[in-house]
């Protein structure tokens, strides 16, 4: 039985349901406005199954003041990595697709200059030495998907492929979406829609629907964004072409409020719903959630099996990754030793913990962007095993 709260702010309240025993959340959920700037957000959590958390509050958009409502959703940025490789997963199950065939078995075009031996795997590990994209491509042409995964396919690795691992912060989605769609017959948003987001009634999205726009709360970019990457180490170099390439089209700033940037499909990036969504999706992963599991333990299980740890080639910090998911101790401090999902540039995180039987999200409109980790999640993940350990 969930009980209804509403906690006044200095704009807009926080409003939502709790299962009894979980208030310190709801509190800690209120105090991420009054002490670490946040504009708007939304936290949600499902044990066993089951919504015990749902939560939202604050402004979705500043300049009108309009506020977050329960139906709100916004850009997760790469939390959208998760869901994408939950699809990859699936069709693995399948068996449609095999993660140790070289991607180019599946896509011949790929299959030059280098990257003939890349597998899948590689990429889910981003360990493929693809994660600057090279070419000189405008916007448009990056939106339209076809321009974007013809470079790549083109292109010679950064690095020799499986020698170390370094962020594919966007090539991820693009590589991964189009073997989906050789596979499927289905663009990844499609694929995503059809097998993981209709089955579970989610309000989540890789390629936002024109009537959705509406409910989409506005980004408020950080202070400097990833432009200080390129002033800091130079234009050209791995970090900067990753975290703005494209062609340096993309940084952490407004372009991603824009309608065409929201409704493109940019499978590691540009994902966008609400908290309630993804952490129904990662209860889905370790459990039945109304009848629906998105994959089988075994798949599960392998998907989680840690691929690579320590200090990543383009961000520099410790990373460690299974197959397509974040694993600890670098994803989600404070959470379960077995957790697995992904967190989003500027503060988003998603993750489900199997052993506690947690699936759980947060997301917000205000990017922040702390060496120490984000003391929002941070925060709401100290409240949620909080709350388990005195039940």
């Amino acid at each position: 039985m969930l009980k209804n709260i509403e906690i006044e702010l200095e704009r807009g309240s926080v409003k939502g349901r709790l299962a009894q025993g979980f208030e310190p959340v709801a509190q800690a959920f209120a105090d991420n406005f009054k002490r670490h700037g946040e504009v708007g957000a939304a936290c949600a959590l499902y044990q066993a199954g089951s919504l015990v958390v749902d939560l939202w509050g604050g402004v979705a958009d500043p300049a009108s003041g309009r506020l977050w409502e329960e139906d709100t959703i916004t850009l997760v940025f790469s939390a959208a990595k998760g869901p994408t490789a939950t699809c990859i997963h699936q069709l693995v199950e399948a068996g449609s697709l095999d993660l140790n065939l070289p991607i180019a078995h599946y896509w011949p075009e790929f299959g030059c200059n280098g990257k003939e031996g890349i597998t899948t795997a590689m990429v889910l590990s981003h360990q493929a030495g693809l994660a600057a994209i090279d070419g000189d491509l405008t916007l448009e042409q990056v939106l339209a998907w076809d321009p974007v995964v013809a470079a790549i396919a083109a292109q010679a690795p950064n690095w020799k492929p499986g020698t170390k691992h370094g962020y594919h912060a966007r090539s991820f989605g693009w590589i991964l979406g189009e073997l989906i769609r050789r596979l499927s017959g289905q663009s990844a948003g499609q694929y995503l829609a059809t097998h993981v987001c209709d089955p579970l009634e989610l309000s989540y999205w890789v390629g936002l629907p024109a009537d959705k726009l509406p409910a989409c709360a506005t980004l408020v970019p950080p202070a400097g964004g990833s432009q200080s990457v390129a002033e800091l180490l130079g234009a050209d170099s791995l970090t900067a072409r990753v975290m703005t390439g494209p062609s340096g089209l993309f940084g952490y700033n407004e372009m991603w409020n824009r309608e065409e940037v929201l409704r493109a499909e940019m499978p590691s990036s540009n994902g966008v719903g609400d908290a309630r969504s993804l952490a129904r999706l990662y209860a889905a992963l370790i459990d039945e959630v109304d009848g629906v599991r998105l994959l089988g333990p075994a798949q599960l299980a392998r998907a989680c099996e840690q691929q690579v740890r320590g200090p990543d080639a383009v961000i520099f910090h410790e990373t460690c990754f299974g197959l397509g998911y974040g694993l600890q101790p670098a994803l989600a401090p404070g959470a379960g030793s077995r957790s697995f999902g992904h967190p989003g540039a500027g503060g988003s995180l998603a993750f489900a913990d199997p052993e506690a039987g947690l699936g759980f999200a947060y997301v917000m409109n205000a990017m922040q962007f702390n060496l120490q980790g984000d003391p929002r999640s941070t925060a709401l993940v100290a409240a949620v095993y909080e709350c388990l350990a005195g039940a």
